[in-house]
């Protein structure tokens, strides 16, 4: 007989969309752009499921299908500022942790503010959101958009092209629809996002572990992300001036 957590694999239940629940973290989000716990409220509300069909694809690969068998904490990986630091110059981990002191936030920044939202996840699927919650700064290093909010928007447009996800296409959408507040070029950047994310592999899917150790243009071409952008950072207000 096939355990549980095969069935609930293979039979995923399919997620209740909460529009209303939705708008409200939306209209919060928009209050104060640094609440980060809304940005998963919106996503929860919204993905129906999103997350699913994502872990279906992820362990219908090769490398989901391993690492699917080895559970590698990625976290803990990143957590490991020393660890990341003994790497040579010029690697994704370098880059990653001189990122992650420069914005002076910690790899598990966001595990409390998406905590809520996993609790009845089986555990391979658990074990999934998670690891695809904590690449999100990794794709931060790879893409080349920095963490102020035209950065964020535009990684979420990227994030889009590459899960579908309706609550991060909803967020994407009402940052377009408001970025004429930041600059004239914040919807074309926005827009790139959207493009980079399409023409990129498929990021949820990658050995992080493993590229971590590679140079960060090897790493790029790897991903197909294109080249860095170059734009002027637009951060909320109040929010610490950063090198």
């Amino acid at each position: 007989m096939p355990s549980t957590d095969t069935v609930q694999a293979t039979n995923p239940p399919r997620g209740r969309i909460r529009p209303l629940d939705a708008i409200r973290a939306i209209r919060a989000l928009i209050r104060n752009p640094d609440d980060t716990a809304r940005v998963f409220d919106v996503i929860d509300a919204l993905s129906g499921a999103t997350g699913d069909r994502l872990y279906q694809r992820f362990r219908r690969t090769e490398v989901g299908s391993r690492l699917l068998e080895e559970r590698p904490d990625l976290l803990a990986r990143l957590s490991d500022r020393e660890a990341l630091r003994a790497l040579p110059s010029g690697t994704l981990g370098r880059h990653y942790a001189d990122f992650m002191s420069r914005e002076q936030i910690s790899a598990d920044g966001l595990v409390e503010a998406s905590e809520h939202t996993r609790d009845a996840l089986p555990p391979e699927r658990r074990w999934f959101a998670d690891r695809l919650r904590d690449m999100h700064d990794l794709w931060h290093v790879v893409t080349g958009y920095e963490r102020d909010l035209l950065g964020e928007a535009s990684l979420l447009a990227f994030t889009y092209a590459q899960t579908r996800n309706p609550g991060i296409g909803a967020i994407v959408a009402t940052a377009w629809w408001r970025a004429g507040r930041f600059s004239p070029e914040a919807r074309r950047l926005i827009g790139e996002g959207y493009r980079r994310g399409r023409g990129a592999a498929w990021l949820p899917g990658q050995p992080w572990e493993e590229l971590l150790a590679l140079p960060l243009e090897e790493a790029r071409t790897r991903l197909a992300v294109g080249a860095p952008p170059v734009y002027e950072q637009q951060r909320s207000e109040g929010a610490p001036a950063l090198a």
